[in-house]
């Protein structure tokens, strides 16, 4: 056969291939009803952690259609959802029509020789009736020399597109935190409409123009950008094996409109009276011809639930929550079936949706000439107003009250009462102060008592009734949400349970004011970073030991011999305070957890701060009591250095204090780091070195290598009583 016969038959295959693909794209598959499809009673409505309303279920008979079959595996622990029986894990199912679930994410990575040494390319099919939701998801690609493309069905065709992002080096790359403009991040929207596709992730030029050591991958994914920021964790999280991030995912029933549905009442989805049908994708501004139709279920306006089931959708009482209505001052919220009402107080008229006044004056005065023509003037006068004073008084003492029972609510107030009956105490466990009291003991905040402010609030000095010195701690946000109320209130309760003489001691908490309080003994020397890094302020070797003996008491207290295990997760020199006599006082355990009976390890969100964080914690996400051990490390080797356990003006590999620590016993250059402040002729070498011996098994990376905290006491015990034998421990001054 001829060359140009050749080339002809080529392009005919070729565009057959094309032709067919059009074809295979542009056609629809069309979902139906099973008949009288309904869940059953004895249906499970929960796979693991995650919640399956119907349509959605786990087995025949508990779904719709196949379309919202939930494929439940139960040999995880706890069980996991999946689309179908893909490998596409679903974490949340909402009812307003998406769902969320786990993509892997796309990578590519390269050595110095620009050879790929490793790469993944996922694709994900959701079938049809579902499209990748574009105002919540983005297409977005990390790396200092990357290019990504996503391609996929769209529609009635096919769609291809990408971006690139680069970087010279990885300080450029880790310094562009929550920024995704191009330089080591680049992000682009996705169509409304995509529901199959692929993600190709490569290198430009294959890491050669890149400078200095650096990670030589590049990655890609779909997800919410609310899900993904682009921060050094985020990094450092896309560098393991198959990482996976949130993308959402639309869904819809069928591909009829809701008049064409409501004639077929047999396969009719929306089975309430007050439930209602819409079309989410009327008014998208796509051609018709993408025949992107299908219909949702909604519970019509004051009704509330699952309106794809019979009697689902209930009445809503807009009354509990003051965000749901719009009753004015000086008036009352009533429920009514599907709607609400507002009447306003006694002694106030008008439209309590609009404002409720004082009724008219003039009605009263008719009433007094009558009084005063039939009795004493001044007497009725007098009676007059000292009830009209006492009545206005007790309006706004009703406000007061209703307030603050609203704030003891947001704050947390009824959730600690409830998780300390929850666990077998009383509610008298935890004093709780009114706001009269607080006002009090600070003068009414007077700024003058203010000792200390950050981003943890504002710190007030104040006194009680009986003249106890307090602190009363205001932990201030905008707007407290669900999780920062249940922080709080966990560090009440971890706190709450605490006894030790190293630790700082809860007096009580109040719930009553727009924020919260904590009060706590006042400890009024400061923090040990404090002296550490002021220049004027000197410890000698003795006093450090004594306060590294006493933190490592209350942490070994925390971890075995409280009535509940406490890890503390936030270990560092600021959250050690000192009192008059330089003893240590553990404190901030908003972080804490307390560890369940029967565990010892259990996965949490990362929390810590840098310098002090346990690498394998950060890894893993496995929390245990050993990773207070590698933070008590890092303080040790604070101790001995004076130096701050991470500082970016410090060359690069002296930047995290614990490497440059181990580096230099490793090197034995220990002389040549230690803090002159700490050495004497009463001070022997092997001391110091036993303590930095010690430090060093702490920093162990493997957290089964390193002591617990009580050896780690124990040790601090033996060598404090060892310096304690010379009566005297003078400061060498540098």
């Amino acid at each position: 056969m001829s060359s140009n016969s050749l080339m002809l038959t080529q392009l005919i295959i070729i565009m057959l291939i094309f032709f067919m693909a059009k074809i295979t794209h542009s056609t629809k598959v069309k979902t139906y009803l099973h008949p009288h499809s309904t869940a059953s009673n004895d249906c499970e409505n929960h796979c693991g952690n995650v919640s399956i309303p119907y349509p959605f279920g786990t087995r025949e008979g508990c779904y719709l259609s196949e379309q919202f079959y939930i494929h439940c595996n139960t040999t995880y622990s706890p069980p996991q959802a999946f689309l179908r029986k893909g490998n596409i894990e679903v974490t949340e199912v909402s009812l307003s029509g998406y769902i969320r679930v786990l993509l892997y994410v796309a990578k590519a990575c390269y050595n110095t020789s620009g050879t790929v040494t490793s790469e993944f390319e996922p694709s994900a099919s959701i079938g049809d009736n579902w499209i990748f939701n574009s105002s919540m998801n983005k297409f977005i690609a990390v790396g200092c020399d990357t290019f990504a493309t996503i391609e996929g069905d769209y529609l009635g065709g096919l769609y291809k597109t990408g971006c690139v992002s680069s970087c010279a080096n990885m300080g450029q790359l880790l310094t562009t935190n929550g920024s995704c403009s191009g330089v080591g991040c680049c992000q682009i929207p996705i169509p409304r409409g995509i529901w199959n596709m692929s993600i190709t992730v490569r290198s430009l030029n294959r890491y050669k123009d890149v400078r200095g050591d650096i990670d030589r991958c590049s990655f890609a994914l779909v997800t919410g950008e609310s899900a993904f920021k682009f921060t050094r964790d985020n990094y450092t999280q896309l560098k393991k094996d198959e990482s996976s991030l949130p993308s959402v995912v639309d869904w819809f029933i069928g591909s009829m409109s809701c008049e064409e549905a409501q004639k077929n009442l047999s396969g009719y989805a929306c089975k309430n009276n007050n439930s209602q049908c819409y079309e989410p994708f009327t008014g998208s501004g796509l051609p018709s011809y993408y025949d992107l139709s299908g219909y949702r279920c909604s519970c019509e306006a004051g009704f509330e639930g699952n309106p794809y089931i019979e009697g689902g959708c209930k009445d809503k009482d807009e009354c509990k929550n003051p965000d749901h209505h719009n009753c004015k001052e000086n008036s009352v919220c009533n429920n009514t079936h599907g709607n609400y009402t507002c009447t306003c107080l006694d002694g106030f008229h008008g439209d309590g949706r609009e404002g409720c006044t004082p009724n008219p004056v003039h009605d009263r005065i008719g009433n007094e000439v009558n009084k005063l023509l039939a009795g004493g003037v001044i007497g009725t006068t007098i009676l007059l107003v000292t009830g009209g004073w006492l009545y206005f008084a007790l309006i706004q003492r009703r406000k007061m009250a209703m307030r603050k029972i609203k704030f003891f609510k947001e704050n947390g107030g009824v959730m600690l009462l409830e998780q300390l009956v929850r666990q077998g105490k009383s509610t008298t466990a935890v004093r709780i102060f009114t706001s009269e009291e607080l006002k009090e003991a600070t003068n009414n905040y007077d700024e003058s008592r203010i000792v200390g402010q950050g981003g943890f609030g504002i710190v007030y000095k104040g006194y009680l009734p009986n003249n106890d010195i307090v602190d009363i701690a205001i932990k201030k946000s905008k707007k407290i949400d669900g999780t920062q109320t249940e922080e709080f209130v966990n560090e009440v309760i971890v706190l709450s349970q605490i006894n030790h003489r190293n630790a700082v001691k809860l007096l009580g908490c109040c719930f009553e004011t727009e924020v919260p309080f904590l009060v706590y003994e006042y400890i009024d020397n400061g923090t040990l970073y404090d002296h550490l890094h002021d220049k004027f302020k000197l410890l000698s070797l003795r006093t450090r030991l004594r306060i590294a003996t006493g933190t490592a008491e209350v942490l070994s207290y925390l971890h075995s011999a409280a009535s509940t295990s406490i890890i503390h997760r936030d270990v560092k020199s600021t959250n050690i305070l000192l009192d008059s006599t330089y003893t240590a006082k553990v404190s901030d355990f908003g972080a804490s957890r307390l560890v369940p009976l029967d565990e010892t390890t259990f996965s949490t969100m990362v929390r810590g701060t840098l310098g002090y964080l346990d690498p394998e914690y950060m890894q893993t996400s496995q929390l245990t009591d050993r990773s207070d051990v590698y933070s008590f490390g890092v303080v040790l080797a604070e101790l001995l250095t004076g130096k701050k356990a991470i500082s970016f003006d410090r060359s690069e590999t002296e930047r995290s204090l614990a490497n440059h620590f181990l580096l230099s016993i490793e090197g034995n250059h220990l002389l040549d780091v230690l803090d002159c402040h700490i050495l004497s002729d009463r001070n022997t070498e092997h001391l110091v070195r036993g303590v930095a011996m010690l430090a060093k098994r702490c920093l162990n990376v493997k957290g089964k290598d390193r002591p617990t905290m009580k050896e780690v006491a124990t040790e601090l015990q033996g060598l404090l009583q060892i310096i304690s034998s010379n009566h005297d421990s003078e400061e060498y001054c540098c």
